[in-house]
């Protein structure tokens, strides 16, 4: 009886391991900021979104397939040409994120891999139709204008897809080596430029400075002339005594003169 009854017992936890077994391989977690989809081997995919949780699906006959629906980012770079034939090296970093009720047909259309299907060939196509309409001295002056523009026209395009774009930036922007060099001549012709304009100016304030200096000197000259002309010998007589007084009176300050030369001693006649 003993043997028999341990006998079931075994039996029958051997059919608990089994079916629990088979529970746990029907079963599938969903995790949070994610969301599956299932295939069906006799139906295909189903036309449902599953959403976060654990949930049942029938081994071999059905498949979960997992989608990430969190945004996450991308760079793609791309090269083309602006409107003047410059060569435009642009990285366009794009935060995207799958339309969640739209997953079944991307995976149909798309597969798993949705994303690198379907970025790089649109930012492609988009970049270029954006940046053959601008100069490559407008993509610099007007970048926030080209920013949006291909903001706009990229999220129109992925919407086709089933994307959503959250952000889309120009992270990186430049130009051929030509183009480079060009814009470094014309800076350092531009410096030159200002430079002569400078002493240009500088020898025109030098010049007219030169010209006024010569007017008051022949102004002076002239009101000199015509002083003497008026006043006669009286007033050259009378600089002559002006100086004599300077020189006496600097030379009677002085311990080493001992005596003032003849025709310096109107001083001894001056009140001390």
């Amino acid at each position: 009886m003993a043997a028999q009854f341990f006998n079931r017992l075994g039996q029958l936890g051997l059919g608990i391991a089994l079916t629990g077994g088979v529970v746990n391989s029907a079963l599938y977690n969903v995790d949070g900021g994610h969301r599956a989809v299932i295939f069906d081997r006799f139906a295909g995919i189903k036309n449902v979104v599953i959403g976060e949780g654990t949930h049942f699906f029938i081994p071999w006959v059905q498949k979960p397939i997992i989608f990430d629906i969190r945004s996450r980012p991308r760079n793609v770079a791309v090269i083309t040409g602006s409107k003047d034939l410059q060569n435009v090296n642009i990285t366009l970093r794009i935060l995207f994120r799958p339309v969640s009720d739209s997953l079944p047909k991307i995976y149909t259309i798309l597969g798993i891999d949705y994303e690198e299907r379907v970025l790089p060939s649109i930012t492609t196509e988009v970049l270029k139709a954006v940046v053959a309409q601008f100069d490559a001295g407008e993509l610099i002056t007007q970048r926030e204008i080209v920013s949006q523009k291909v903001s706009e026209d990229l999220t129109e395009r992925a919407a086709q897809f089933g994307l959503i774009l959250d952000d889309i930036s120009l992270t990186h922007l430049t130009f051929g080596k030509e183009f480079t060099q060009a814009v470094e001549l014309k800076q350092v012709a531009q410096q030159d430029a200002e430079k002569a304009r400078f002493l240009v100016e500088k020898a025109e304030q030098q010049k007219k400075a030169a010209i006024i200096s010569a007017e008051g000197d022949a102004q002076a000259a002239s009101l000199l002339a015509k002083s003497l002309a008026e006043a006669g010998e009286g007033l050259v007589e009378l600089r002559k005594i002006e100086a004599a007084e300077d020189i006496a009176h600097n030379l009677s300050k002085s311990r080493q003169v001992a005596y003032l030369p003849s025709g310096l001693n109107v001083l001894l006649n001056l009140p001390q």
